[in-house]
């Protein structure tokens, strides 16, 4: 049903500060720009940083990852060392994590195999493989929720499968264009924490078939007005994050 990530919006205090970081630290070149927002492309997705002056307000401490080629990882590594990154290694590849100036958390995993993807804690493959060099996409996105069974079987129902469980922590693991880590409220790995009230931005061969999915769970859906003629229907899930459904 779901066939990309279209868009992560990420709330920020300062757009001056957070530009810093996302341009000079991370590299990325800015597509849109105004007094209250900027926008990247990574990969498929857009990364919206915005300030808190209108709605959608954009996620809070929201831990979120980027793919890079496997043989760029280290040299991230170094490009982040006054930052004290903290490194895991999950099957096939490593990942580091550092805070951005408004605390959320950013991992970077270096990834190879454009064809196979990522391995999860347990080596299982993945959707995304890296394609390019840079930050090349954004592969896994964390959801706070009030009720773990409630959000899954949500995110179930717009075809995400699962495919890990935490056995010390409240999570669930799913997988779908990508990956999703559904937390009750608690502190992560790096001492990330799950996102609250994310904007994100799904692509789904039918907006109207995704929201009919969910419909238990949700109100009517809103019509959001556009000038390229593509349907988009927006609905907050139970634990209202703000999903756009896009037609594409």
């Amino acid at each position: 049903m779901l066939t990309a990530l279209d868009r992560l919006g990420l709330e920020v205090k300062y757009l001056d500060r957070a530009r810093a970081f996302y341009e000079d630290r991370l590299g990325l070149d800015p597509v849109d720009v105004s007094e209250t927002a900027v926008t990247y492309t990574v990969g498929e997705t857009s990364l919206v940083l915005r300030r808190p002056s209108g709605v959608p307000r954009g996620g809070l401490h929201t831990h979120f990852a980027f793919t890079t080629p496997a043989d760029e990882y280290d040299d991230w590594l170094a490009d982040f060392a006054d930052l004290d990154p903290e490194e895991y290694t999950f099957g096939t590849y490593r990942s580091l994590y550092v805070d951005d100036p408004d605390d959320h958390c950013v991992e970077i995993g270096g990834i190879d195999d454009a064809d196979g993807g990522n391995a999860d804690a347990n080596g299982t493959e993945g959707a995304n493989g890296v394609d390019g060099s840079g930050l090349t996409g954004i592969f896994e996105v964390v959801l706070e929720v009030e009720e773990l069974a409630r959000a899954e079987a949500f995110y179930l129902a717009l075809g995400f499968d699962v495919v890990d469980r935490g056995d010390e922590r409240r999570r669930v693991r799913l997988r779908g264009p990508f990956d999703l880590e559904l937390w009750e409220p608690q502190l992560g790995l790096a001492d990330a924490r799950g996102g609250v009230h994310l904007d994100l931005e799904l692509a789904v061969a039918d907006p109207d078939v995704a929201v009919e999915a969910v419909d238990e769970w949700v109100s009517d859906p809103v019509v959001v007005d556009s000038d390229d003629g593509v349907r988009r229907l927006r609905v907050r899930d139970p634990d209202c994050h703000l999903l756009t459904f896009t037609g594409r």
